[in-house]
């Protein structure tokens, strides 16, 4: 699957997706680096097949609104540490992939995965 992870997520989130064999974009390999704007993201994202990645809402606002991006994975978390976050995101990636496989929008929180109709 290829993913393009935003601003508010450790490169390090992008690294690990890409060591589990997934093409994988941080928005600080992007000419603009964490300064990208939103929209921006979401316009790579829907070109390129990727699923955008982020904890901030306002994509969330762009997916309901205009479908962008068309796909989407927003980690609720709160504020977790990277290694919390690497540990939820690992014993996740497989039921997420298939989700994400399937639907355009899937919600990963400290407790719960859930799959927006």
């Amino acid at each position: 699957m290829k993913f393009v992870v935003d601003a508010q997520l450790p490169r390090r989130i992008a690294r690990e997706l890409a060591a589990a064999g997934h093409e994988v974009m941080h928005s600080l390999d992007l000419p603009s680096g964490n300064r990208t704007p939103d929209d921006v993201i979401a316009e790579l994202a829907d070109r390129e097949g990727r699923v955008a990645v982020t904890k901030d809402s306002d994509f969330v606002a762009s997916f309901l609104l205009r479908n962008s991006p068309s796909k989407l994975l927003l980690i609720s978390t709160g504020n977790i540490t990277n290694d919390a976050l690497s540990r939820l995101l690992a014993a996740n990636l497989p039921a997420l992939v298939a989700a994400l496989s399937t639907h355009s929008f899937v919600e990963l929180s400290a407790s719960a995965m859930t799959v927006h109709a």
